[in-house]
């Protein structure tokens, strides 16, 4: 009654498969995927939308320093 093998493993996916059906477990690891991808995009170093942020108030800020007649249309 030590640890489980290959058979338990098995027997343990198959009844999984069986209640919750293949389509369903296909949603889970997809929505479990995209929120692993979310966490790693949150926490990397590299923040493009952080970046994205800092370069429009970059732009709003020039865009307010100039003239109203020397603005361009967007």
């Amino acid at each position: 009654m030590g640890s489980f093998s290959i058979w338990h493993w098995l027997v343990v996916l198959l009844i999984i498969v069986l209640v919750f059906g293949t389509k369903k477990l296909k949603n889970v690891g997809k929505d479990l995927g995209e929120a692993v991808k979310g966490f790693k995009d949150g926490v990397g170093d590299d923040k493009p939308s952080a970046r994205i942020a800092q370069d429009d108030a970059a732009d709003e800020a020039k865009r307010t320093e100039q003239p109203e007649d020397q603005r361009t249309p967007r």
